[in-house]
């Protein structure tokens, strides 16, 4: 049967605060070298599916920009699909701004229809794993399955966060709730199905019409075809996935990558996740530097003295003499300069610690990870203590810092007019 995938990747990703300000949740740099919808789009071309449709919505150029023409997952290909980007448009009565996951395909159904394709593949653009999605066809077709939804067991702490399934002794759903207050099981939806098309055409077009839904998969749909006995099955995943929508998710994926042995091994030959990346050139490890357990980019330049334990620097970071970094992500072009110390926190692209800052401490008291955030572009002052926490937006100036201490937890604005 042939199959097209769909990847939805127009989350807004509030939870992930300064990093999605000026990006789609995709697009959010991770692992050091690779965009979040790498996964994604790699697990689709190292299954063999090059028929591969993304819809965007909310800031999308950095993600148009990276993904381009496809041709860094080998989707630069006309005959067989390859790679289409599809936005939010007017034209018609119906057509705006998506409502939900299940809206979003709707609104595109027409350039879903095209090439002839017998199966549609749904799939998220924000999810870190590695999957087969051939074994999944196959598990769909061997259940005459009219949607098959990938599972995967969460703790019971986290099953609020996700649709909750339970199932038969055959793998078919008998009841889908979408994050419940008490979750009553710990099977959950990875936001991965696989419908036939003339099922979730007509399911479309039906959830359209109705006035009382919220247009989406796991509100929605997946419980209505389990109200209507449809043939909805759950296929099980055991491997590593992670939906990295919040801050310590997405800081807790980094840490399971510089683990010995990772949670996810990319430096496996037989499943290369692919990316568009930059001519950079080698890293720079200078005299008395000591790094452990990290992920170090192309471009990067570790000055004689510096510390980097358990982190990941992005391309073309600079890590100071004497400075160290420890359970941190550095993004892209980023200057921890001299005596600085950062722990526990995420910097953004473009960003410059001073000389002798301190940002975040590593402590596993209060409800969180208490990480840190430091947007794109922003100068901290020399010599600035940033504690747990905190969130600092974007493109601040060191004249724009009132105080030299920041509370923990505190949330500074873009622009600061007066002390906090």
């Amino acid at each position: 049967m042939k199959v097209r995938a769909v990847i939805l990747a127009g989350g807004e990703g509030t939870r992930l605060k300064v990093l999605t300000r000026k990006r789609a949740k995709p697009a959010i740099p991770f692992a050091g070298k690779y965009r979040i919808i790498d996964f994604t789009l790699s697990n689709c071309v190292n299954s063999g599916l090059y028929d591969v449709l993304v819809l965007t919505q909310y800031r999308p150029h950095s993600l148009n920009e990276h993904l381009a023409n496809g041709r860094p997952w080998d989707l630069d290909r006309s005959f067989s699909g390859g790679l289409q980007l599809l936005q939010p448009f007017q034209g018609r009565a119906e057509s705006d701004w998506y409502a939900g996951t299940a809206d979003a395909v709707y609104q595109n159904l027409n350039f879903i229809k095209q090439n002839g394709a017998e199966l549609i593949l749904i799939l998220s653009g924000d999810h870190v794993y590695q999957m087969n999605y051939d074994a999944l066809i196959t598990f769909h077709q061997e259940h005459a399955a009219d949607a098959t939804v990938c599972t995967i067991n969460v703790s019971p702490e986290e099953g609020s966060r996700f649709g909750i399934i339970s199932t038969d002794d055959q793998y078919r759903i008998t009841g889908f709730v979408e994050k419940p207050a008490k979750p009553k099981g710990t099977l959950a939806s990875m936001g991965v199905y696989l419908f036939r098309l003339d099922a979730l055409e007509n399911l479309l077009r039906a959830d359209a019409k109705r006035g009382t839904t919220s247009h989406d998969f796991g509100k929605d749909i997946l419980p209505r075809m389990i109200e209507d006995n449809m043939r909805v099955f759950a296929y099980p995943f055991s491997g590593y996935w992670v939906d990295v929508g919040t801050i310590d998710a997405y800081w807790e994926t980094h840490m399971d990558l510089v683990k010995n042995p990772p949670a996810l091994d990319l430096t496996d030959r037989a499943w290369i996740v692919h990316t568009r990346s930059e001519e950079r050139p080698p890293v720079r490890i200078e005299a008395g530097a000591q790094c452990v357990d990290s992920l170090i980019t192309d471009g990067s330049i570790i000055a004689g003295g510096a510390i980097v334990e358990r982190s990941v620097l992005s391309p073309g970071v600079y890590v100071g003499p004497n400075a160290v970094v420890r359970e941190s992500i550095i993004l892209t072009d980023s200057y921890i300069e001299a005596g600085a110390t950062v722990e526990r926190a995420v910097i953004d692209k473009n960003c410059v610690i001073g000389h002798n800052a301190r940002i975040g401490e590593i402590s596993d008291s209060g409800p969180d990870r208490g990480i840190v955030m430091i947007g794109k572009g922003t100068h901290v002052p020399n010599g600035m203590i940033v504690h747990r926490g905190a969130c600092v937006a974007s493109d601040l100036r060191t004249e724009d810092f009132k105080q030299m201490e920041i509370p923990e937890n505190a949330d500074i604005p873009s622009v600061i007019r007066a002390d906090y």
